[in-house]
C-alpha cells in the first residue's frame, strides 16, 4: 500500500491486514516509525540478497543472476524507496556499503569481460537497479528466477539484434 501511496493512513494499512488500528499503533508509536521499521526490513533483505548472490566468490554469470534475482524477490517483497530514508546517516551510510559492493562486483565483472569497459563511469551500477526495478514491478507473473533471465539478458546483450 505505501508503494503505491506513501500517503496511506496507519488506519487504511491496518484495515487491509485485518487488524484494527490500536494493533498497529501498539507496534509502532507513529507512522514514521512503521515506515522506519519497513525501510529496515528492505534495506537488511538487501544486504542479505548481496551476500547471498556471492559476489567475491561466485563465478560473475552466476553471481550476476543470482543477485538480479534476489534483488527481484526483495523488490517485490518490500516495494518502498529507500532515497526516503537517506536523511538517516545510519540507513545511508548501510545503503552506500551495499551500492559499494556491487560496483566493485560489477568492475569484476569488466575485468573479467563480462561487460564491456568504455562505458561512463557507474553506467552499469545505474542500469542494472533500474533494469531490475522495472522488471520487478512490469512483469509480476514472472518468477524470480524468469525475470532475472530477462534483466541479464538485457544487461549483457541489450535489445539490438547484432
Amino acid at each position: 500500500m505505501l508503494a503505491t501511496d506513501p500517503g496511506t493512513s496507519i488506519a487504511s494499512i491496518a484495515t487491509e491486514a485485518g487488524v484494527d488500528r490500536r494493533t498497529v499503533y501498539r507496534r509502532f508509536a507513529s507512522r514514521e516509525d512503521l515506515l522506519a521499521a519497513i525501510y529496515e526490513a528492505r534495506l537488511t533483505a538487501i544486504e542479505h540478497a548481496i551476500h547471498d548472490a556471492r559476489l567475491t566468490e561466485a563465478p560473475v554469470a552466476v553471481a550476476l543472476h543470482r543477485y538480479a534475482e534476489n534483488i527481484i524477490t526483495v523488490n517485490r517483497t518490500w516495494p518502498v524507496d529507500l532515497t526516503h530514508m537517506l536523511t538517516d546517516d545510519a540507513i545511508r551510510r548501510r545503503r552506500d556499503a551495499s551500492v559499494r559492493e556491487v560496483d566493485v562486483f560489477l568492475q569484476r565483472a569488466t575485468d573479467e569481460g563480462l561487460l564491456r569497459g568504455g562505458r561512463p563511469p557507474g553506467w552499469a551500477s545505474a542500469l542494472l537497479p533500474q533494469l531490475m526495478h522495472l522488471v520487478s514491478r512490469q512483469l509480476p507473473e514472472l518468477s524470480p528466477g524468469q525475470a532475472a533471465d530477462i534483466v541479464v539478458d538485457t544487461f549483457l546483450h541489450g535489445l539490438g539484434a547484432s
